[in-house]
């Protein structure tokens, strides 16, 4: 795939925006820097056309966006779904910056479709959400101010990619696990570990956000998704027969 075509690979996601006008601000940011994908997860109602009217010529990246009630439901068929956020803590590793976000992203895009998801403009992306996104990425700004205006965010990120992308880059072959079938062995996993105890009063939830994280480092491909499933399928034969 040439250069200028990677970045048709790259979905932008808004999660719960408030303001119609941050999506039509958005759509506008996104075709200055190449990107026409625009999938939109709960949109408020635009009985204005606001968001038309910020979008100042981009109105096709709006009429073409998709529309979903969940994140979850947005990500479907994704290979790689990273987040961003400014908020950091112990829970949230794997936080990088948009520009070595961009760099190891473009290589994969051969092969992957990849998703970059924002989330409301004032509480930014819900943990139920943030457990969806197997990377982070985290914008740096002045302590002062250190918020951003959600198009300025997309801007940033998207700028990164563009500038990555028309970089001379080795393509990789190497295909990732699509989100489902990720999401599908956590479930399992999760359901496995119940079983035998392993939280044992823990907070499953933390502790399930830990192992995604874990997981989530090495950017599962397809083949590594089916031999995790596969040791959790002999796992789970090998404890139900000797019950």
């Amino acid at each position: 795939m040439q250069n200028h075509a990677l970045l048709d690979r790259v979905s932008i996601v808004l999660v719960n925006t408030k303001t119609p006008a941050n999506i039509g601000a958005t759509a506008r940011c996104m075709m200055n820097m190449g990107l026409t994908h625009l999938v939109l997860v709960n949109p408020p109602h635009d009985d204005n056309g606001d968001a038309s009217r910020l979008a100042a010529g981009a109105d096709h990246i709006l009429q073409r966006a998709l529309v979903f009630s969940s994140l979850k439901e947005a990500v479907t068929g994704q290979s790689l779904v990273i987040g961003t956020s400014r908020r950091k803590s112990k829970r949230r590793k794997n936080i990088l910056l948009p520009r070595d976000m961009a760099m190891s992203v473009v290589s994969l895009l051969d092969e992957n479709k990849v998703s970059i998801v924002f989330g409301n403009e004032v509480t930014g992306l819900e943990i139920r959400d943030i457990t969806l996104c197997h990377e982070l990425i985290s914008i740096p700004s002045a302590e002062a101010f250190p918020s951003l205006n959600l198009s300025h965010a997309v801007m940033i990120v998207a700028y990164e990619l563009f500038l990555a992308a028309v970089a001379p880059t080795a393509p990789s072959a190497r295909k990732l696990g699509r989100t489902e079938d990720v999401e599908l062995f956590y479930d399992r996993l999760e359901d496995t570990l119940q079983a035998i105890g392993f939280f044992n009063g823990q907070d499953s939830i933390r502790m399930m956000h830990s192992l995604r994280q874990i997981f989530a480092r090495s950017r599962l491909d397809s083949r590594d998704v089916k031999i995790l499933q596969g040791i959790l399928s002999t796992f789970n034969r090998v404890r139900r027969n000797s019950a």
